[in-house]
């Protein structure tokens, strides 16, 4: 009888042992994100937190899936972009910590300066409203172009003021931008889609976004779950000299820590 209670005392200490360890799902983007994540998963595996990644080609089903219950967590926006689809779409989600800021650049195939694209150029920005607006903000602080102020950070091409070199503004897919250049004269591409593309922001855009506090990615979980164990440790794993390290090495100043 002691025997067996001793072998049933272990199995429950194993079947204990298993259960104490999490398991997440967390939707991300291609690219940075997504090799950052990887890194982060080592580092939450060590705190019996296991992180499943699952990557998304869009900005929009992310938020829905996590909204849905189909992920735990995402990490793949900014605030501006978080808020407008809370606004939008009633999604009860929450953003719990910053990550990383990856600046927007404008890029050129056929031109080595922004100051030599000629009137009437073609620019293409994203078709969702926080990073088309953030496009054109870009474009405002050049001196470019002049937008109605009263409209923030939620500026679209119907709120252009003033376009003295008459750019036309096309307006596509995040993840297609890469390949108008093209077609365009021009594009604003986001970071994330630009490294995917083999375009690095500080070399290769004609034009660069500054740091933008508003513009620093988040991670986002549902608002029931802000509280819970597993966010905690997810963040620390995120927070760590580890992966600010692995950051600073891996995108040589194109994704910049924001912790």
């Amino acid at each position: 009888m002691k025997k067996l209670s001793i072998a049933a005392g272990l199995a429950l200490a194993l079947l204990g042992g298993s259960a104490a360890a999490e398991s997440i799902k967390v939707g991300v983007t291609p690219g940075p994100h997504a090799q950052i994540m990887e890194k982060v998963k080592e580092i939450a595996a060590k705190d019996e937190l296991e992180i499943e990644i699952l990557e998304f080609s869009d900005y929009v089903v992310p938020n829905q899936a996590l909204n849905d219950g189909e992920l735990d967590a995402n990490s793949f926006q900014h605030k501006p972009y978080l808020d407008n689809q809370i606004a939008d779409r009633g999604f009860d989600i929450i953003d719990v910590a910053y990550t990383v800021n990856f600046p927007m650049g404008i890029y050129s195939k056929k031109y080595k300066s922004f100051d030599e694209l000629p009137d009437g150029a073609t620019i293409g920005i994203p078709n969702d409203p926080t990073n088309g607006g953030r496009a054109l903000l870009i474009l405002a602080d050049q001196g470019a172009i002049k937008v109605d102020p009263d409209k923030g950070l939620r500026v679209t091409v119907a709120d252009i003021t003033e376009n003295p070199k008459n750019f036309n503004f096309i307006e596509l897919d995040a993840a297609q931008l890469p390949r108008s250049l093209d077609d365009t004269d021009a594009s604003a591409i986001n970071s994330n889609y630009a490294l995917e593309a083999s375009l690095n922001p500080s070399r290769d855009a004609i034009l660069l976004e500054g740091e933008k506090a508003p513009y620093i990615n988040l991670i986002a979980v549902r608002t029931a779950d802000k509280d819970a164990d597993w966010v905690k440790k997810l963040i620390n794993a995120y927070y760590t000299p580890e992966v600010k390290e692995f950051v600073l090495n891996t995108f040589d100043g194109a994704v910049i820590p924001a912790w």
